[in-house]
């Protein structure tokens, strides 16, 4: 018996016109890449009759960059509807001037009255179509709050009966094991008609603010060259690595000396070494000065765009699993990156451009991170030696 939750005939207009849009990313893209409008599934409702879609997807900076798949995705599979994200006001900077949402909804904390101004604004828009892809109790019950006609989530969420649309597990989505953060945002959309076979990279965009701002920070710094002209467009800055010494949790920060040696690498390679940090890290950058014998130029508390737009101009991001590390990705910087206790499989930056992990294989990781259940302190970051980064900086340049 016919799927009484598939639409019995697939839209080929919607189909054709995301072709179009596939082959046109496809070609500037790297040739491994699937370039396919094919749908993981059938439709399950009408997609030519969708006006308006929420996207939810609360949490962190590296959760909203990796969920930029999914919305490129549904933009190009419905370029005249609305697409909405509901963030985290923290982190809704992220997405400035980010062509494939039409609004950035914001919610601020855990505060009741601000979830209440939000509900009454997501009911108020009438959308169409919902899709958590958060999972968790918050993200869950404002779905359902939207009084969205579709609601799609997977059936592992916790109260994931408040969706109307219950996909299974990502990996029998895509019919195979291990899958990216990405993937598993993507397999959400797939499940529901939306073509998402070409696995679209994670993309930022830079803002004129943002840029002449960076302008102005790295000729303070004089990291820049002597005929600067003052512009929002021309990049005069000498060639620098950007570096990230900074980390949420102990077992993801790599040791402040050794990024020291590693700067002591990129400046005898021609290279200016750029630090960033929020405000409450100063110290790291701080130690990282301290610790090494060349030039830091360091840059705390900048804004989530000016990150993004100091990324897009760096010739190197070097730094640990973090948020930052995706924004370096979402903006084709080459990177390296040193990991501790997340999975790679499923954190690893998800871009075109050359990157490198460097990780020690530990039988105990990848684990949650928070406190170390087997020594301690961390052994998986803390054991990363700094020539096995050293010689993935190398390959990653020549690239």
């Amino acid at each position: 018996m016919r799927n009484p939750h598939i639409h019995p005939e697939l839209p080929p207009r919607l189909y054709q016109s995301t072709a179009a849009a596939i082959l046109r990313d496809g070609e500037t893209t790297a040739p491994h890449r699937m370039l396919s409008a094919e749908p993981l599934a059938g439709a399950r409702w009408d997609w030519q009759s969708v006006e308006r879609v929420l996207v939810v997807r609360l949490r962190s900076i590296g959760d909203t960059v990796l969920a930029t798949p999914s919305l490129h995705a549904l933009k190009r599979f419905l370029p005249h509807a609305r697409i909405d994200i509901l963030l985290e006001d923290w982190v809704a900077p992220v997405l400035d001037g980010f062509a494939d949402v039409d609004r950035v909804i914001t919610i601020k904390g855990r505060s009741t009255a601000a979830r209440a101004r939000v509900v009454h604004e997501l009911r108020a828009a009438r959308y169409d179509v919902a899709f958590n892809l958060h999972g968790g109790t918050t993200a869950t019950f404002l779905t359902r709050a939207s009084g969205a006609k579709q609601r799609v989530g997977y059936a592992e969420y916790a109260y994931g009966r408040l969706h109307n649309h219950v996909a299974p597990p990502a990996h029998e989505v895509w019919n195979r094991g291990d899958t990216h953060s990405v993937e598993n945002q993507l397999a959400l959309l797939g499940w529901t008609g939306v073509p998402v076979m070409d696995l679209p990279p994670t993309h930022l965009a830079v803002t004129n603010a943002a840029s002449a701002s960076v302008n102005a920070k790295l000729r303070a710094a004089a990291c820049v060259n002597e005929d600067y002209e003052a512009s929002t467009t021309n990049d005069n800055s000498k060639p620098f690595a950007l570096l990230h010494p900074a980390a949420a949790f102990e077992s993801k920060q790599w040791a402040v000396e050794n990024f020291a040696r590693v700067a002591e690498t990129l400046h005898a390679r021609g290279l200016e070494c750029v630090a960033i940090a929020a405000a409450h890290e100063t110290e790291t950058i701080n130690a990282l000065i301290e610790y090494s014998s060349v030039p830091i130029i360091p840059l705390a508390n900048l804004s989530l765009p000016e990150v993004t737009a100091l990324a897009a101009r760096a010739r190197l991001f070097v730094g640990n699993d973090s948020g930052i590390a995706h924004i370096a990705a979402a903006v084709n910087a080459p990177s390296v990156i040193i990991f501790g206790s997340s999975s790679v499989a499923r954190w690893h930056p998800w871009t075109r451009a050359a990157y490198e992990v460097v990780r020690e294989a530990m039988p105990c990781a990848p684990c949650p991170g928070y406190t170390c259940g087997q020594f301690d302190a961390p052994e998986c970051i803390r054991r990363v030696p700094v020539e096995r980064v050293t010689a993935a900086i190398e390959r990653v340049l020549e690239k």
